[in-house]
């Protein structure tokens, strides 16, 4: 039976709304986007406004129901792919007391050495607290950016705002609380703030009081496949939707992406880039290597856990190198076209001519390479205060190397996640690549090139957390009996195999990519710390 599904995807620049068919296959019939802000403080602050994601929900979701021409009638369930490691701190009510902290936010350098810097270290923590995390919860709280730390970071030095706290919530399920009234977490969100016991699967009171974090902020935890409530009258008023429609869960993007791009057998490895970016393979137990930052996440299939390295920023790194280096941001040049906007080009984004710029530029940039650290990196080292940086640049280098560096660098920081994450588990000769970097063949070429993998892409792989939402959906009515049917949903777009002649030349660079920060650690630390 014909099912419709409308699915969120809440990300860091902006959200994806996506109308779905779901019967035999998963068919998309409507989709619209809109941003925000992330807003970026001097002292390593970043934070967004939940009214600003809400906003942009309530205008998505009516385009799509324009353009979809469907009855909000029809619909018959609701959920979410979003961001995580966010903070989100709400009232009773369920709205925010203050802005929400991004993953991102890096300004808890206290509290991270308050707890973890004392005694004997392990993986950059005391030893006695990260053995403890390990057993508990399967991961370890050591980077700035982990919820923990914001919320004892708000305890701190907003303790006004603390006192009206009634949830800490992550960014779905604080959209998930305004749709519905509920107060949840998926087991996927409650896993990412670590202090989640693994074995137990329930919030672990020795990790809250390892931290001191008052377990009455803390809200049940669910399954990703299971409903929530009902949209109320207010919120079904305010986003064009019929009041009582089913809401389900969701998962994070670190879980459902790897879903929506047909990556949920064992061993199966995705590559993700989008504003951030990341490797992903699949296992079937808890692992983690705290000397490098990575750790097995518990994802929405049950029993199954997303072996995970991030980059902080990826496709960032591409929006920035298109606002700041391929632009005349300063007018230089009195008359200026976008290519893009000129009705006789063939492209139709700025992104999409710096991909065919970078195609006339030889393997291994003639020798630059870019370091893709915008704001610090978490794996495989953690330092906040690293920077991204051009290495080599020669009289003869113009911006078209430039910009393809910019896509190697990228690719080469996932090569070192590939390395890094075989040290505990095999992962998949053939790599699913998605996010909005796949649209583009050149960089899916220069991944496959790089790493030495055969890349797969899927049609829109911009939208694949929406898909992953719309089959945690699925799963939900009834229409699909568990996630592992997601594999035969999601086809095959596009095929890149490994050019051999270009894998010297990436063998070179990325020696010399490793090495940079070894160089430049300490320099960094006197710039940024």
């Amino acid at each position: 039976m014909r099912k419709y599904a409308l699915a969120y995807d809440i990300g860091t620049t902006g959200v994806k709304t996506c109308l779905f068919e779901i019967e035999k296959e998963i068919k998309l019939i409507g989709a619209a986007s809109q941003g925000y802000e992330l807003y970026v403080f001097p002292d390593g602050g970043a934070e967004q406004d939940p009214d600003e994601w809400w906003g942009a929900m309530i205008s998505t979701t009516k385009k799509v129901i324009d353009e979809a021409k469907v009855s909000p009638d029809v619909i018959d369930g609701i959920s979410f792919c979003s961001q995580m490691q966010g903070l989100v701190l709400v009232d009773k009510d369920g709205m925010p007391v203050r802005r929400a902290m991004s993953y991102m936010d890096q300004r808890a350098r206290k509290e991270l050495k308050e707890y973890m810097a004392h005694g004997v270290q392990v993986a950059g923590g005391n030893a006695v607290k990260v053995l403890k995390s390990l057993m508990i919860t399967g991961a370890a709280s050591l980077s700035v950016k982990d919820p923990v730390y914001k919320y004892l970071w708000v305890k701190g030095n907003e303790p006004e705002n603390f006192r009206h706290v009634h949830k800490w919530l992550d960014v779905k399920e604080s959209l998930i609380a305004r749709m519905t009234g509920e107060f949840i977490m998926t087991e996927d969100s409650a896993f990412a703030t670590l202090i989640y016991d693994i074995k137990k699967k329930c919030w672990s009171p020795e990790m809250c009081k390892m931290f001191g974090v008052d377990m009455n902020h803390l809200a049940n935890i669910i399954k990703s496949t299971d409903k929530v409530g009902g949209l109320t009258e207010k919120a079904a008023a305010e986003l064009g939707l019929k009041a009582g429609t089913m809401v389900f869960g969701g998962g994070g993007d670190a879980s459902l992406i790897g879903v929506g791009a047909g990556s949920v057998g064992l061993r199966d490895t995705h590559v993700y880039v989008g504003t951030s970016g990341w490797v992903s393979t699949v296992v079937d137990k808890s692992l983690a290597d705290t000397s490098a930052m990575i750790a097995a996440t518990v994802g929405a299939r049950p029993g199954y856990y997303n072996y995970f390295a991030e980059l902080e920023t990826a496709g960032k790194c591409l929006e920035w190198v298109k606002d700041h280096l391929a632009l005349d941001e300063i007018g230089i040049y009195l008359n200026k076209t976008d290519v893009a906007e000129d009705m006789e080009s063939q492209y139709t984004s700025l992104y999409q001519y710096m991909s065919a710029v970078t195609e006339q530029v030889p393997a291994g940039s003639n020798g630059v390479i870019f370091t893709p650290w915008l704001h610090g990196n978490r794996c495989p080292f953690e330092d906040p205060n690293a920077r991204a940086m051009f290495f080599n640049i020669s009289l003869e280098t113009g911006k078209s190397e430039l910009i393809r560096a910019v896509a190697e660098g990228v690719c080469m920081h996932l090569r070192w996640f590939l390395e890094t994450i075989e040290k505990k588990t095999e992962t998949s000769q053939i790599i699913r690549f998605v996010g909005g970097g796949a649209l583009s063949d050149s960089t899916s070429q220069i991944l496959a090139d790089c790493t030495g993998r055969t890349v797969e892409t899927v049609p829109s792989p911009q939208n694949v957390g929406a898909v992953g939402a719309a089959v945690v959906i699925a799963v939900g009515l009834g229409v699909i009996d568990s996630i592992d049917d997601a594999g035969k949903l999601i086809k095959v777009d596009k095929i890149f195999k490994p050019n051999p002649a270009n894998k010297a030349v990436y063998d070179k660079n990325f020696k010399a990519y490793k090495e940079i920060y070894k160089a430049n650690k300490n320099i960094f630390e006197i710039l940024n710390g």
